[in-house]
């Protein structure tokens, strides 16, 4: 690759990493918004995501947008996509719901330390080096001292935020992993894939909760939630998009870093926010997410002496 090819490439990754941010930092306050005046999290995401799977194949039947067919091929990692996916969303929407934003963000800024070693482990990548490891303690203090400022603690809040964090780990590696490897035409495959599966099971979930009781009809909590479905086609292109360009550490890593201007928008808009003491311990927690430096890939010598990356022959 030459350099011109080289400047461009990172121009582009450069252009969706922002876009990814700036999608990123309002989709987590419209949602909130959409949960404080309609009551029914799961029903809002099967807007949602049933919104985005419809208007993707709908564009792909005017011949607007490159769509795979649905193949065995495609489904069956796609669906263990879609689980993580739904079980991930799902699990954020109930942590909105229990918990102030803050509460959520700031659990978001430590799964840096987690993904680190999983990169290590499953993606080929180093163990972070001495900057990065202050980066990560510098997580863990501004995590601790934000609990214990924290003037809003509920134990069924952080259950859920607990449960989020699990399966946001596996969810960011596993769809790491389907980006680098599931072959598509276009990353509008992956939007309807992951959008279009997890409606099924998330459906079951609704009717299961009785959510459809708690549902309250407003104008404003309509124009919230189409709102929220136009977003969320939005996020859906550009993560996929983002997370095929970088390592699942450092996508995790660029989420935080946006959360900063959720933080100013939630402060400007909303009542349930944490105290000046929580803020800025969580300003530390981003502050060091925001310096953690993306460790690189391990090189391999094969038994043939070519160099493998992360699978990948560089030879």
């Amino acid at each position: 690759m030459s350099k011109s090819e080289i400047e461009k490439a990172s121009v582009s990754t450069a252009a969706w990493i922002l876009l990814y941010m700036g999608v990123s930092s309002m989709m987590l306050i419209v949602n909130k918004l959409a949960i404080h005046f309609l009551k029914a999290p799961s029903t809002i995401l099967l807007c949602q995501l049933g919104s985005t799977a419809v208007a993707v194949k709908f564009c792909s039947v005017l011949g607007i947008i490159a769509l795979d067919p649905i193949t065995k091929r495609h489904l069956k990692p796609f669906s263990i996509v879609a689980l993580a996916f739904v079980g991930t969303i799902f699990c954020n929407m109930k942590t909105l719901q229990y918990a102030n934003v803050e509460t959520f963000i700031v659990f978001r800024a430590c799964t840096p330390l987690a993904l680190c070693v999983l990169d290590y482990i499953f993606l080929g990548r180093h163990l972070p080096n001495g900057r990065s490891i202050l980066c990560l303690l510098g997580l863990i203090g501004g995590a601790i001292g934000y609990v214990l400022f924290d003037k809003s603690f509920e134990v069924k809040g952080y259950f859920w935020v607990c449960i989020w964090f699990l399966v946001f780990l596996f969810d960011m590696v596993f769809l790491k992993h389907a980006a680098d490897n599931i072959k598509v035409k276009s990353n509008w495959t992956r939007v309807f894939y992951s959008n279009f599966l997890p409606c099924f099971p998330l459906f079951f979930v609704g009717v299961g909760t009785n959510e459809a009781n708690d549902f309250e009809w407003s104008t404003k909590g309509i124009l919230i939630l189409l709102l929220s479905c136009v977003m969320g086609l939005a996020m859906s292109y550009v993560s996929w998009k983002a997370r095929s360009l970088i390592s699942s550490t450092a996508f995790s890593i660029v989420g935080n870093c946006c959360k900063l201007l959720t933080i100013v928008v939630n402060c400007l808009i909303w009542d349930h926010h944490a105290s000046p003491q929580g803020i800025t311990c969580l300003c530390l927690c981003l502050f060091a997410a925001y310096f953690y430096q993306q460790a690189p890939l391990r090189k391999v010598h094969s038994s043939n002496g070519d160099k493998h990356i992360n699978g990948k022959s560089i030879n």
